[in-house]
């Protein structure tokens, strides 16, 4: 993640103000880049503000079926257009949380084993696709003897 402009032509100002930034996957703030340009300004085209108004479930419905996003107003379109909001990882992401969260385990519930061995799969799948592991800091004793610092 990290920080976008919302008007990326405000981020010449010395004060920034809240309601231009927000969180933005790299993927997703650089596929926006020099959107929207001034013609598609001038014909109503725009960006949702996520800090103004609400996207989901107002412009932007996730397809059951195919966990693709929908956009069902202009802006709900062109935002889901020129952020790459369909863009393959995105969907097998949603994909994946959908798998886990429809798995319904619950205690004591007969197929109980079945269900957990299922959600542990679906996490397993979904630990795969995050950050590789990286080793752990040796604790403070084994560095200083080790004649590193800190």
């Amino acid at each position: 993640m990290e920080v976008d402009h919302f008007d990326a032509r405000l981020k010449k100002e010395v004060q920034q103000k809240h309601e231009n930034l927000f969180l933005a996957s790299r993927h997703c703030n650089g596929a926006k880049r020099d959107r929207p340009t001034a013609k598609e300004r001038a014909l109503g085209l725009r960006f949702i503000n996520p800090c103004k108004e609400w996207d989901y479930g107002k412009h932007i419905f996730e397809d059951k079926k195919t966990h693709q996003l929908v956009g069902v107003t202009p802006e709900g379109i062109y935002h889901i257009r020129y952020c790459d909001l369909n863009a393959p990882h995105l969907v097998e992401e949603r994909r994946d949380r959908a798998e886990i969260g429809g798995l319904g385990l619950t205690v004591n519930h007969p197929g109980s084993l079945e269900l957990a061995a299922d959600a542990i799969s679906a996490l397993l799948k979904q630990v795969a696709l995050m950050i590789p592991e990286i080793p752990y800091l040796p604790d403070r004793g084994d560095v200083c003897r080790a004649g590193a610092s800190i």
